[in-house]
C-alpha cells in the first residue's frame, strides 16, 4: 500500500466503511437471485459494488485489492452482457470472492500482512474466476446469420431523414472490418432479429478513385431506419465486434424523446450521475458512456474543460432535449436528497461518552430535585422539575441516537443459513420479519454471537433431513424464522424452527447420567428443556464442526443474561421449537420505580411495573392474595435478602411481570418514579441473586437494581421444591 498523506486517513477509514457495505449489499443481491432467479438490476448491482470497490482501491494505491476485483469484475461484466449465465456455483463462486474482498480490507485497515494461508486462497480464487472466463463462448467472427423468410426490401431512405417512431442508426465501418473477418451485411441480417428495418441508404462517400482503392479496406456506411421495441443497449450490442473500429450513433427518433422525457421523470429520487441517468432509461450504453468520459478527459489535460452533456449531443449519441430532461431530473435528486437526508458518520467511542454524560446529567438532576424538595421553596421545586423534564428528554434524544433497527443484527443470517446448509446437506430457508424492531447498539453487537449459535443449533438439532421429513409428511425444505418486537417495554427476539423439536426424554435421560438431576426429581416439561443449558450438556450422538462438543448453550445463557436478559424454551414433538430471547430496550438509563425496604432504597424497572395495591391485612392461603378473583403469588423481600428488622406498620404490594410470570413484591413505602443509571456491580457482587446492577440516587446513596427475571424465576423454583 502506498504511503496516505494523514489528511487522507479519514477518506481511506471511509472507503473501508462503505467498502463493506457493498460487499454486504453484494452479498445480499447474490442470496436473492440464488433463491428467485437471476436478475438484470441485482446483477448490475453486484457489478457497480464490484466496480466502485476496484476505483475507489485504486486512488488509495490498493494494487492487490485492484487486481483481484479486475478479475472479479471481469467475470460479473460477462453475466451482465448475457455471455455466461449466473448458476448456482458461480454465485458460491462469487459470495467467496466477496468474503476474500472483506478480508483484504480488514487486514489493510489493521496494517496486517498477508499470509500463506490468504495468498493461497487469493490464488485459488483467482484461478476460479479465469477458468470460469475460459467457460464463455469465443468470440464469433461475425454475428450469426439468421436463415430469414422472404422479407420486404428496405426503403431508400435520405441520409439526413429520421421516420417518426423508428431508431436511427448511423453506421460508419472501420477500414479494417474485413481484415477482422467481418462482413458488413451480416450484421443488418443480425439486427433484423431485433426488429424490422424499414429504411436504408448505403454510403458511399469514403469510396477513394479507383486507383487508390484497397480491395481488403471497407469503405461502406448505412443510414438505417429500424423499428423495434428493443432499448438502445440490445441495438448497441448487435454491433459489438465493431463498436471499437467503427463509428456507430444510434438515436430515438423524435416522436420517442417525449417518452424518453417521462421516463427520466419517473426515476426514483436517487443520487445519479447523468450518465447513470441516460443509461437507466435506455438511451445511452456503458461503452458510449466510456467513450465519452474519455474526451472529457482528454479535454480536462489540455485545459478545455467541457461538460459529459456537450459531449454527449456533439457526438451525437444523444439528442439535446433528453440530456437538458436528464440534467433537470439530476438536479431535482439532489434538491430532494439535501432536504430530507443528511447523514453524519459518528465514532461509537464519542457516542458512548456522550450517553455517560448523559446519565451523569441525569445523577445531577435527581440531586437538584431533591434539594429544592427539602427547601420546599415553590419557585425552586418549579425549576427544578422544568430541568428534570429536559434532562429526560436529552436522555431520550441520546439513547436513540444508539438505537439501530435490528435488521442489523439478522443481515448476516442469510449467508449463515446458506453455508450451514450445505455444509450439513440440508434444504433450509430462511424467513425474516420484525427487521424495524430497535434496539441499542451496543446490546445488538453482545446478541450477535448468542443468535448464531441458536440458528445453527436449530439447523444442526432441530431440522431433519429431506428423507426424514419426507417420511415425516413434511415439506423437503426446513424452515428457520428470526422474529422481533417490542413487548412490555422490552424487546422479544425469536429463533424458529418447524424441525422435531426437542427430545424430552433424551435430554431428562441424558442429564441423569451426567448427574445434574435424580431420577426421582418430577420436573416440568420447561425446566427439562432448561437443562440444556448446563456446562458440557449435549445431546448429539456425534461431534461435527457445527455442534456436539458440549459447549456453546451454557454460554449463551450467560451472555443473555449479562444484558439482563432471559431465553424461554417452547417445544412441540415433531412441530418444532422456538428459542425467545427478552432483552431489556437499553443498557444505559432505564426510568426506575424507588421501593423503601426497612431503611434501604430498591429500584425496580418500571417496564416491569403493572400497578401498585396496598397489602391485604388477611390473606387466604398463606403467600398469595386475591386480585381480581385469582390468586397472585406474593414475594417479600425482606426474606429475599434476610432482613432482621421488624415488619413495617404499612406494606404495598408492587405486581410486576416478567414474559407470562407475574408475582406480587411485597415492601415497605413507596417512593415513585425517576431516572435510573445503571451502573455495573463489580466482581465481588456480580453473582449476587435477585440483583442485576445499583444506581447512584440524588443524595449520593447506592441503590440495588432488582433482577425481576431471576426473582420470579427463584420464588418459582422455591415453590416447586417445597
Amino acid at each position: 500500500m502506498i504511503a496516505i498523506d494523514p489528511q487522507m486517513d479519514a477518506a481511506l477509514q471511509t472507503f473501508f466503511e462503505e467498502g463493506r457495505d457493498l460487499l454486504q449489499e453484494m452479498e445480499r443481491a447474490l442470496l436473492f437471485m440464488e433463491s428467485a432467479g437471476a436478475d438484470p438490476e441485482r446483477i448490475n448491482a453486484v457489478f457497480r459494488a464490484a466496480h466502485t470497490i476496484k476505483g475507489s482501491a485504486g486512488l488509495f494505491g490498493l494494487e492487490e485489492v485492484v487486481r483481484f476485483t479486475h478479475r472479479l469484475e471481469n467475470l460479473l461484466d460477462h453475466i451482465r452482457s448475457g455471455v455466461i449465465d449466473l448458476t448456482p456455483l458461480r454465485i458460491t463462486l462469487l459470495l467467496s470472492c466477496g468474503d476474500h474482498i472483506a478480508e483484504y480490507l480488514d487486514k489493510t485497515s489493521a496494517d496486517m500482512s498477508l499470509d500463506e494461508h490468504f495468498l493461497a486462497e487469493d490464488l485459488r480464487l483467482l484461478t476460479e474466476l479465469t477458468e470460469q472466463l475460459g467457460t464463455a463462448p469465443p468470440a464469433r467472427t461475425s454475428p450469426p446469420v439468421r436463415k430469414s423468410e422472404s422479407r420486404p426490401t428496405p426503403e431508400i431512405i435520405a441520409p439526413d431523414s429520421v421516420k417518426t417512431g423508428n431508431w436511427h442508426i448511423s453506421l460508419r465501418f472501420g477500414r479494417d472490418t474485413f481484415r477482422d473477418g467481418m462482413d458488413p451485411l451480416s450484421f443488418l441480417r443480425y439486427l433484423e432479429q431485433l426488429g424490422e428495418i424499414v429504411g436504408l441508404v448505403t454510403l458511399t462517400d469514403n469510396l477513394p478513385a479507383l486507383t487508390q482503392m484497397d480491395a481488403e479496406s471497407c469503405y461502406l456506411g448505412f443510414e438505417i431506419s429500424f423499428k423495434s421495441d428493443a432499448d438502445k443497449s440490445q441495438v448497441a450490442d448487435v454491433f459489438d465486434f465493431v463498436k471499437n473500429s467503427s463509428i456507430i450513433h444510434i438515436l430515438p427518433a423524435h416522436s420517442q424523446i417525449g417518452a424518453y422525457l417521462q421516463l427520466i421523470q419517473q426515476l426514483p429520487e436517487t443520487d445519479q450521475h447523468l450518465g447513470a441517468l441516460l443509461i437507466s432509461v435506455g438511451t445511452l450504453t456503458h461503452e458510449e458512456l466510456q467513450k465519452a468520459l474519455a474526451l472529457q478527459d482528454a479535454g480536462n489535460h489540455s485545459g478545455q474543460h467541457q461538460p459529459l452533456g456537450e459531449i454527449l449531443v456533439a457526438q451525437k449519441m444523444v439528442q439535446e432535449p433528453i440530456v437538458q430532461g436528464a440534467l433537470e431530473k439530476q438536479q431535482q435528486q439532489r434538491e430532494q436528497q439535501v432536504a430530507e437526508r443528511q447523514m453524519l458518520r459518528v465514532r461509537a467511542a464519542d457516542l458512548d461518552r456522550l450517553v455517560n454524560m448523559v446519565g451523569e446529567l441525569v445523577i445531577a438532576s435527581a440531586a437538584n430535585s431533591l434539594y429544592a424538595a427539602h427547601n420546599n421553596t415553590e419557585d425552586r421545586v418549579e425549576s427544578a422539575a422544568q430541568v428534570a423534564r429536559l434532562v429526560e428528554d436529552i436522555r431520550d434524544g441520546a439513547l436513540h441516537l444508539r438505537m439501530i433497527d435490528v435488521a442489523e443484527v439478522f443481515r448476516r443470517f442469510p449467508r449463515v443459513v446458506r453455508d450451514t446448509a450445505r455444509t450439513l446437506g440440508k434444504d433450509i430457508r430462511l424467513e425474516i420479519s420484525g427487521e424495524g424492531t430497535e434496539l441499542d447498539k451496543s446490546m445488538a453487537e453482545k446478541i450477535s454471537d448468542p443468535l448464531m449459535h441458536l440458528v445453527r443449533n436449530a439447523m444442526d438439532h432441530g431440522i431433519e433431513s429431506a428423507e426424514r421429513r419426507h417420511a415425516l409428511g413434511k415439506p423437503a425444505q426446513g424452515c428457520i424464522s428470526l422474529h422481533a418486537c417490542h413487548d412490555a417495554g422490552g424487546i422479544i427476539i425469536e429463533v424458529r424452527d418447524d424441525g422435531g423439536g426437542l427430545n424430552r426424554e433424551k435430554i431428562l435421560g441424558k442429564a441423569i447420567e451426567k448427574g445434574l438431576v435424580t431420577p426421582e426429581q418430577q420436573l416440568s416439561d420447561q425446566e427439562i428443556y432448561a437443562l440444556i443449558f448446563a456446562p458440557g450438556f449435549s445431546t448429539a450422538d456425534q461431534v461435527s464442526d457445527i455442534s456436539g462438543r458440549g459447549v456453546g448453550m451454557d454460554v449463551v445463557r450467560q451472555n443473555i443474561e449479562a444484558i439482563r436478559g432471559s431465553i424461554e424454551i417452547h417445544s412441540t414433538p415433531g412441530a418444532g421449537s422456538t428459542m425467545r430471547i427478552r432483552l431489556p430496550l437499553t443498557l444505559s438509563i432505564i426510568d426506575g420505580f424507588l421501593v423503601k425496604l426497612a431503611t434501604d432504597t430498591f429500584v425496580i424497572p418500571a417496564e416491569s411495573v403493572e400497578e401498585c395495591l396496598e397489602y391485604p391485612e388477611r390473606q387466604g392461603t398463606v403467600g398469595y392474595m386475591v386480585l381480581r378473583d385469582q390468586a397472585l403469588p406474593l414475594l417479600h423481600l425482606a426474606g429475599v435478602f434476610r432482613f432482621d428488622a421488624q415488619p413495617e406498620k404499612r406494606r404495598n404490594v408492587i405486581v410486576v411481570r416478567h414474559g407470562q410470570d407475574r408475582v406480587g413484591m411485597v415492601v415497605g413505602a413507596i417512593l415513585g418514579n425517576q431516572q435510573t443509571v445503571i451502573k455495573p456491580l463489580g466482581k465481588l457482587f456480580d453473582q449476587v441473586p435477585g440483583i442485576s446492577a445499583v444506581t447512584i440516587l440524588g443524595n449520593g446513596d447506592v441503590a440495588p437494581i432488582l433482577d425481576i427475571s431471576a426473582l420470579i424465576h427463584h420464588h418459582a423454583s422455591a415453590k416447586h421444591l417445597h
